[in-house]
């Protein structure tokens, strides 16, 4: 979920084609038939499980061939904008909002519905730094802790290993958008007067941090977002900030993050190549609630994001059977 820039975009699509699935698109894009529909994997869990569901719906339903394409943010991005990719489940529009809004605004891709708008993203803390945790034994390490700025008046609290006397905030990886904005935060905020802004490796760094911290009882805050099998799992609080307001997001970024619309898109093309399954997206929508419900299954059970998919539409099939007609429902619901 990261920025688009000329030279990446060009590096992603060749990455792209290495995955396959870009020659057979191409050759079949401008005409009306269509036999398979290939789905964007982005590299996160949630995405999976959204395609694992549309398409368990589409195959079993429809009665279309479906395939995924793997590929970071930027090449499946680019990728659905020329055909290679023909559904993308699970577009996180602000994220990557000056090459959506071109997309867009071109023609080269069409939104056909919202999958969920209710996700947060920021700093995060486990609700015992705050609250205490009688179970664990655990007192309120800062009862008084509410907002991001009140950060910097813990840096006991939220201790650099590397750095004593100083406190250690966790940044997004670096290269994600988001570092850029957390960065914006600490000189607003004045959180560098006391913690240190700490750059990790991957996604996966973040979760070890957090959950290291968190089995010790100790003091940890950072970014993060949901929905998530970490904020399902996890009881966090989400920091906070002063309401969106877009002058002051541009000019110091001191304000929640802006609403992101987290939605489905097609290419171009398939309104007429496959018009019911576009028609079956239009009604697609989920919540973070929804989504964080399957995540947690996959973690708990260490199922893999078709298995999570198919336990989700079990438990939810009154969701997702008012996306379809009903004899589309009942084939898909004869085969789970």
């Amino acid at each position: 979920m990261k920025k688009l820039g000329i030279f990446l975009a060009a590096a992603a699509l060749i990455l792209l084609s290495a995955c396959g699935g870009g020659g057979e698109n191409l050759k079949r894009k401008g005409n009306t038939e269509i036999d398979t529909i290939v789905f964007a994997d982005a590299g996160w869990d949630s995405i999976r499980i959204h395609n694992g569901i549309a398409q368990k719906i589409i195959e079993e339903g429809l009665g279309y061939k479906t395939k995924t394409t793997a590929g970071s943010t930027s090449a499946t991005i680019q990728g659905l904008r020329r055909g290679d990719i023909d559904v993308y489940m699970e577009l996180w529009t602000d994220n990557v909002k000056d090459v959506y809004e071109e997309a867009i605004e071109s023609g080269d891709i069409k939104q056909v519905s919202i999958n969920f708008n209710d996700n947060d993203q920021g700093l995060y803390v486990p609700s015992y730094v705050i609250h205490g945790d009688k179970e664990r034994g655990i007192e309120p390490l800062a009862p008084d802790l509410k907002t991001v700025e009140d950060l910097k008046k813990y840096p006991d609290v939220f201790a650099d290993p590397e750095d004593p006397g100083r406190g250690r905030i966790i940044n997004a990886p670096s290269g994600w958008v988001v570092a850029d904005h957390i960065d914006a935060k600490f000189k607003a905020y004045g959180l560098d007067e006391t913690m240190n802004n700490f750059m990790p490796g991957s996604d996966s760094a973040i979760v070890a941090s957090l959950v290291d911290a968190y089995k010790a009882g100790k003091g940890w805050v950072g970014y993060y977002w949901s929905p998530t099998a970490i904020t399902a799992k996890y009881d966090l609080v989400l920091l906070e900030e002063p309401e969106y307001e877009e002058e002051t997001w541009e000019k110091t970024r001191a304000t929640k993050f802006p609403p992101n619309d987290v939605v489905v898109a097609v290419h171009k093309d398939m309104p007429e190549q496959a018009q019911d399954v576009v028609e079956f997206l239009k009604h697609y929508q989920t919540s973070s609630e929804l989504t964080e419900d399957a995540l947690k299954y996959m973690d708990d059970e260490g199922a893999s994001a078709e298995e999570a998919a198919v336990w989700w539409m079990k438990e939810h099939e009154d969701v997702w059977t008012k996306w379809v007609a009903d004899d589309v429902a009942q084939k898909v619901k004869d085969t789970l």
